[in-house]
Protein backbone atom coordinates (compact mmCIF):
# COMPACT_ATOMS: atom_id res chain seq x y z
CA UNK A 1 0.00 0.00 0.00
CA UNK A 2 1.09 3.22 -0.44
CA UNK A 3 2.68 5.57 1.83
CA UNK A 4 0.25 8.56 1.36
CA UNK A 5 -2.97 5.78 1.35
CA UNK A 6 -1.66 4.45 5.09
CA UNK A 7 -1.01 8.27 6.47
CA UNK A 8 -5.03 8.62 5.27
CA UNK A 9 -5.99 5.42 7.24
CA UNK A 10 -4.32 7.16 9.97
CA UNK A 11 -6.55 10.41 9.66
CA UNK A 12 -9.56 8.30 9.34
CA UNK A 13 -9.09 6.17 12.38
CA UNK A 14 -9.03 3.38 10.70
CA UNK A 15 -7.37 0.16 12.33
CA UNK A 16 -6.12 -0.87 8.83
CA UNK A 17 -3.46 1.79 9.48
CA UNK A 18 -1.70 -0.69 12.02
CA UNK A 19 -1.79 -3.45 10.22
CA UNK A 20 -0.64 -1.96 6.60
CA UNK A 21 2.15 0.21 8.58
CA UNK A 22 3.13 -3.26 9.89
CA UNK A 23 2.80 -5.00 7.19
CA UNK A 24 5.01 -2.32 5.07
CA UNK A 25 7.61 -0.89 7.93
CA UNK A 26 7.20 -3.92 10.59
CA UNK A 27 10.95 -5.28 9.09
CA UNK A 28 12.54 -1.90 9.36
CA UNK A 29 11.40 -1.01 12.39
CA UNK A 30 12.44 -4.25 14.30
CA UNK A 31 15.84 -3.79 12.74
CA UNK A 32 15.73 -0.52 14.30
CA UNK A 33 15.16 -1.64 17.72
CA UNK A 34 16.75 -4.82 17.80
CA UNK A 35 20.46 -2.98 17.10
CA UNK A 36 19.67 -1.06 19.84
CA UNK A 37 17.87 -4.01 22.55
CA UNK A 38 19.63 -7.32 21.15
CA UNK A 39 15.96 -8.84 23.31
CA UNK A 40 13.20 -10.13 21.10
CA UNK A 41 10.68 -9.49 23.23
CA UNK A 42 11.81 -6.16 23.93
CA UNK A 43 11.89 -5.48 20.29
CA UNK A 44 8.64 -6.29 19.35
CA UNK A 45 7.01 -4.45 22.02
CA UNK A 46 8.96 -1.53 21.10
CA UNK A 47 7.39 -2.01 17.11
CA UNK A 48 3.93 -2.12 18.90
CA UNK A 49 4.78 1.29 20.75
CA UNK A 50 5.92 2.68 17.69
CA UNK A 51 2.58 1.78 15.99
CA UNK A 52 0.22 3.26 18.92
CA UNK A 53 2.57 6.33 19.11
CA UNK A 54 2.26 7.23 15.07
CA UNK A 55 -1.43 6.52 16.05
CA UNK A 56 -1.69 9.49 18.79
CA UNK A 57 0.30 11.70 16.66
CA UNK A 58 -1.85 11.34 13.44
CA UNK A 59 -3.55 13.61 13.13
CA UNK A 60 -2.11 16.15 13.12
CA UNK A 61 0.48 15.56 12.22
CA UNK A 62 1.18 14.41 8.63
CA UNK A 63 4.51 12.99 7.88
CA UNK A 64 6.46 13.78 4.59
CA UNK A 65 8.35 10.24 4.72
CA UNK A 66 6.78 7.47 6.28
CA UNK A 67 9.75 5.11 6.64
CA UNK A 68 11.69 7.81 8.63
CA UNK A 69 8.73 8.87 10.79
CA UNK A 70 8.22 5.38 11.64
CA UNK A 71 12.23 4.90 12.15
CA UNK A 72 12.70 7.94 14.16
CA UNK A 73 9.28 7.20 16.91
CA UNK A 74 10.85 3.26 17.04
CA UNK A 75 14.45 4.64 17.58
CA UNK A 76 13.35 6.92 20.06
CA UNK A 77 11.27 4.05 21.81
CA UNK A 78 13.85 1.59 21.74
CA UNK A 79 16.80 3.96 23.39
CA UNK A 80 13.63 4.82 26.49
CA UNK A 81 13.29 1.42 26.63
CA UNK A 82 17.36 0.98 27.01
CA UNK A 83 17.81 3.61 29.79
CA UNK A 84 14.51 2.07 31.23
CA UNK A 85 16.66 -1.25 31.62
CA UNK A 86 19.31 0.26 32.89
CA UNK A 87 21.67 -2.97 32.16
CA UNK A 88 23.84 -3.70 29.61
CA UNK A 89 22.90 -7.61 29.52
CA UNK A 90 20.88 -6.91 26.05
CA UNK A 91 24.49 -5.98 24.73
CA UNK A 92 23.14 -4.35 21.72
CA UNK A 93 25.69 -1.55 19.70
CA UNK A 94 23.57 1.36 21.43
CA UNK A 95 26.55 1.57 24.70
CA UNK A 96 29.05 0.99 22.23
CA UNK A 97 28.04 3.82 20.21
CA UNK A 98 27.89 5.85 22.69
CA UNK A 99 31.11 5.04 23.84
CA UNK A 100 32.29 5.75 20.42
CA UNK A 101 30.97 9.56 20.00
CA UNK A 102 31.64 10.42 23.81
CA UNK A 103 35.31 10.90 22.75
CA UNK A 104 34.12 13.47 20.64
CA UNK A 105 31.47 15.03 22.25
CA UNK A 106 32.17 14.09 25.86
CA UNK A 107 29.54 13.51 28.44
CA UNK A 108 29.51 16.84 29.37
CA UNK A 109 29.97 19.32 26.45
CA UNK A 110 29.34 23.16 27.20
CA UNK A 111 26.30 23.47 25.53
CA UNK A 112 22.99 23.58 26.88
CA UNK A 113 21.17 23.47 23.88
CA UNK A 114 20.47 19.84 22.60
CA UNK A 115 18.84 21.02 19.25
CA UNK A 116 21.99 22.99 19.05
CA UNK A 117 24.32 20.20 18.81
CA UNK A 118 21.87 18.34 16.21
CA UNK A 119 22.24 21.27 13.87
CA UNK A 120 25.82 21.14 14.34
CA UNK A 121 26.60 17.56 14.07
CA UNK A 122 23.78 17.77 10.63
CA UNK A 123 26.33 20.26 9.75
CA UNK A 124 29.12 18.13 9.88
CA UNK A 125 27.39 15.31 8.29
CA UNK A 126 26.98 17.77 5.44
CA UNK A 127 30.38 17.73 4.99
CA UNK A 128 30.89 14.56 4.63
CA UNK A 129 31.55 12.65 1.48
CA UNK A 130 28.27 10.57 1.03
CA UNK A 131 29.90 7.00 1.58
CA UNK A 132 31.56 8.40 5.28
CA UNK A 133 28.27 9.67 5.79
CA UNK A 134 26.52 6.35 5.10
CA UNK A 135 28.97 4.78 7.21
CA UNK A 136 28.34 7.30 10.07
CA UNK A 137 24.93 7.06 10.13
CA UNK A 138 24.18 3.15 9.48
CA UNK A 139 27.05 3.19 12.82
CA UNK A 140 25.18 6.01 14.77
CA UNK A 141 21.66 6.74 13.87
CA UNK A 142 20.85 2.70 13.28
CA UNK A 143 23.58 1.19 15.52
CA UNK A 144 24.58 -0.96 13.09
CA UNK A 145 27.72 -3.48 14.26
CA UNK A 146 30.82 -2.71 12.11
CA UNK A 147 30.77 -5.91 10.63
CA UNK A 148 27.54 -5.76 9.48
CA UNK A 149 28.15 -2.24 7.62
CA UNK A 150 31.13 -3.91 6.31
CA UNK A 151 28.69 -6.62 4.94
CA UNK A 152 26.32 -4.27 3.58
CA UNK A 153 28.67 -1.84 1.54
CA UNK A 154 31.15 -4.72 0.80
CA UNK A 155 33.74 -3.13 2.57
CA UNK A 156 36.53 -5.16 5.21
CA UNK A 157 35.98 -3.99 8.63
CA UNK A 158 38.95 -2.81 8.78
CA UNK A 159 38.23 0.01 6.19
CA UNK A 160 35.00 0.59 8.41
CA UNK A 161 36.41 0.98 11.62
CA UNK A 162 39.07 3.28 9.88
CA UNK A 163 36.59 5.31 8.15
CA UNK A 164 34.51 5.77 11.39
CA UNK A 165 37.63 6.68 13.31
CA UNK A 166 38.60 9.19 11.10
CA UNK A 167 35.09 10.85 10.97
CA UNK A 168 34.87 10.98 14.53
CA UNK A 169 38.19 12.91 14.91
CA UNK A 170 36.81 14.97 12.04
CA UNK A 171 33.55 15.71 13.99
CA UNK A 172 36.12 16.30 17.15
CA UNK A 173 37.86 19.04 15.52
CA UNK A 174 34.49 20.44 13.77
CA UNK A 175 33.25 20.63 17.42
CA UNK A 176 36.02 22.33 19.12
CA UNK A 177 35.91 24.92 16.00
CA UNK A 178 32.38 25.77 17.05
CA UNK A 179 33.48 25.88 20.51
CA UNK A 180 32.60 22.58 21.84
CA UNK A 181 35.42 21.12 23.55
CA UNK A 182 35.59 18.15 26.12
Amino acid sequence: MEDGRIIELYWQRNETAIEESGRKYGAYCGAIARNILHSQEDTEECVSDTWLRAWNAMPPERPSRLSVFFGKITRNLAIDRYRKNKTRQFGGQYPLCLDELGECVGEAAPIEDGLALRELINAFLRELPEKNREIFLLRYWYFLPVEEIAERLGASQGSVKMTLLRARNKLKEFLEKEGIGI
